[in-house]
């Protein structure tokens, strides 16, 4: 679970991120953190629309290699 601390220091920095959700990289969601709760956060993709996903997914920046899930 991706902490308080590494959010907030995704969204000051305005880094975009991206959420691995499962093994195929087409299920990635890109964008730039908006918000977050204790269970959610709010991923603002490049066309605008907003996402809200559970914490437990993996976070990395977007230009970082892509970690691998089993």
């Amino acid at each position: 679970m991706v902490t308080d601390e590494q959010l907030d220091r995704f969204r000051v920095e305005g880094t975009r991120v991206r959420v691995v959700r499962d093994a195929l990289e087409v299920n990635d969601v890109v964008g730039y953190v908006v918000a977050w709760d204790d269970a959610h956060m709010l991923i603002r993709k490049d066309n605008r629309r907003v996402v809200k996903l559970p914490r437990v997914y993996a976070v990395v920046p977007a230009d970082a290699p892509r970690p691998d899930v089993v």
